[in-house]
């Protein structure tokens, strides 16, 4: 399989997030041999889509010339879309949500329905992609949380999408947390094993890796410095 991820934080190979995604690649490449590739998007030179369309007219060529059209190859030529982010903004980093956006060359003005929604069709056959997202986030609560990030990713990849959410991500950073990270990490390759081999992820497995890995007012007082 060919991967090709995503990070989208600013903080590149600092992200407390991309040693979530580390570890789930570790455990996908434990199962069988991968070929992956890492982005770090704001290394990136994507200018913003100025909403022309030209691009769903004229058989998908954008009119910048920037890195999106090499991106996009490389999209079409994956298996596997993994999207690894820090939640800003109960969202994905800017400079991911512009990325996304400049995938329009893809698909045409066309639409169609597909069950009770519309959607655009395809200039270029992605039909094959898998999509796999990944967010950590630094408050300490699952809920009221990564709903509107998780909600988008289900509408932009409505088929063959996974995900995994998992708050107090900052304490991977945090060489005193180990006690709690290892294991957690442990778990995350557990699931990169799993999707590796049947392309899904055990509910309980999934469940236990998005729970807090400490008490959330524990992990509160720690943050706002009263522990």
């Amino acid at each position: 399989m060919k991967i090709l991820v995503f990070n989208g934080s600013p903080k590149k190979e600092k992200s407390d997030t991309l040693h979530i995604t580390r570890a789930f690649l570790d455990g996908m490449t434990e199962a069988a041999h991968h070929e992956v590739q890492v982005l770090h998007v704001i290394d990136q030179h994507i200018e913003f889509c100025s909403g022309c369309l030209a691009c769903m007219r004229n058989g998908g060529v954008c009119h910048h010339r920037d890195d999106m059209r090499f991106i996009l190859e490389q999209i079409l030529a994956s298996d596997l879309l993994l999207f690894s982010f820090p939640l800003y903004g109960y969202g994905m980093p800017a400079m991911l949500k512009n990325l996304i956006d400049r995938t329009l060359p893809l698909s045409s003005l066309a639409m169609r329905k597909a069950g009770d929604r519309y959607e655009h069709v395809e200039q270029a056959d992605f039909s094959h992609l898998k999509y796999l997202m990944i967010c950590g986030c630094g408050f300490p609560n699952s809920t009221h949380n990564f709903e509107p990030a998780v909600a988008q990713f289900k509408l932009m990849f409505p088929g063959n999408h996974t995900i995994i959410t998992v708050p107090e991500s900052p304490m991977f950073n945090a060489p005193e947390a180990a006690v709690v990270t290892v294991p957690r990490l442990e778990l995350v390759r557990e699931a990169g094993r799993q999707y590796a081999k049947t392309g899904a992820i055990d509910g309980k497995l999934l469940a236990r890796i998005c729970s807090p890995m400490i008490p959330e007012e524990t992990y509160a007082k720690i943050v706002n410095g009263q522990a």
